[in-house]
């Protein structure tokens, strides 16, 4: 099976598996397996023997070594591996190449709903054309992330260059001073308690940050295929709940640091409180942005990255303050 292109990356993996694929009856012996094996050879290059039962539903990977050597009378379910990684027949190419990324295998069976085998995917999805796509578009989509386009980094004069990037610029920028401003709303609260301004690096940088990882997501995510709204709900809910984790451990970490530093208890809550909210808003905020752009047929990866982080700023600064005026009176 040739590479996939762009293009492909939304299909149904079922369009892309192969049906020439080896399947051993589990309640059969070894003999009886290899038997079937020779009377009807597979056109194909094997990777691995699947095992099924009378209604073809998977149990196990059984791996040649083990047929090879085992006693004849063995069953095949005696030997089997039961312990096999299935792709669902409804999940996309892109999301096939997460398996191949996660589990380093050569390939993968392809299930139905009831768990019935219905085809392989080898490596080939996974390598082949799309290894060049990945060094191209990968590329592309890092530097679109930030507002560049690639063949732009590379040919563009310093003029052409300032005049394209300079604009998107001033998106961070707006947020930069849009927080400034509103920090000055609450003076009250950094001079009585003077810590706060020491912990706004460490707050802002961690929001940006995982707005920074949700947009790399979103935009992996749209590639090849067009958002649904069942779709970025079902990413939306996944990624806050992420964030959250994520601002939690965060959070205590830094709170933790400063009640052993000032042993200010309320300080601690207000770290907590802003830094686990400002990245579940932050990822929100991310994970919403290219989608809503490619909704509105703008391209994500050339907008998002800046507009995200703007955004992260100045919410997360909103929230870090508004907590610490209630919790610090």
């Amino acid at each position: 099976m040739a590479g996939v292109t762009a293009e492909k990356l939304g299909d149904s993996v079922a369009q892309h598996m192969r049906s020439d694929f080896v399947c051993l009856r589990a309640d059969r012996t070894v003999a009886d397996a290899l038997a079937a094996i020779r009377a009807a050879p597979a056109e194909g290059r094997v990777l691995y023997f699947y095992a099924v039962d009378d209604m073809n539903r998977l149990l196990g990977v059984v791996p040649t070594r083990r047929l090879l050597l085992s006693q004849p009378d063995c069953l095949v379910a005696d030997i089997m591996d039961r312990q096999v990684i299935a792709i669902p027949q409804s999940a996309t190419v892109l999301e096939a190449r997460q398996f191949f990324a996660l589990h380093h295998l050569l390939g993968f069976p392809v299930v139905d709903d009831e768990h019935r085998l219905q085809g392989v995917v080898d490596v080939n999805l996974y390598a082949g054309e799309l290894t060049g796509l990945n060094r191209s578009a990968d590329c592309d989509d890092l530097f679109q992330l930030i507002g560049v386009h690639a063949a732009e980094a590379e040919h563009a004069s310093p003029a052409d260059a300032f005049r394209k990037r300079f604009p998107w610029l001033l998106c961070n920028i707006g947020g930069g001073i849009i927080a400034a401003w509103l920090g000055g709303f609450f003076e009250l609260e950094l001079k009585r308690v003077v810590e706060l301004a020491l912990f706004i690096p460490v707050v802002l940088n961690l929001a940006e940050s995982v707005s920074t990882q949700s947009v790399s997501l979103a935009i992996e995510a749209l590639h090849g295929r067009r958002p649904t709204l069942p779709t970025i709900l079902r990413r939306l809910r996944s990624e806050l709940t992420t964030a959250l984790l994520l601002g939690i451990a965060a959070g205590a970490v830094v709170g933790l640091m400063e009640f052993a530093w000032r042993g200010n208890f309320r300080l601690f809550l207000v770290l907590l409180g802003g830094i686990a909210g400002g990245m579940s808003c932050s990822a929100l905020v991310g994970a919403a942005m290219p989608n809503l752009l490619r909704l509105l047929r703008f391209d994500p990866r050339v907008a998002a990255g800046p507009i995200a982080l703007a955004s992260a700023d100045v919410v997360t600064i909103l929230l870090y303050f508004n907590l610490a005026r209630w919790l610090l009176r």
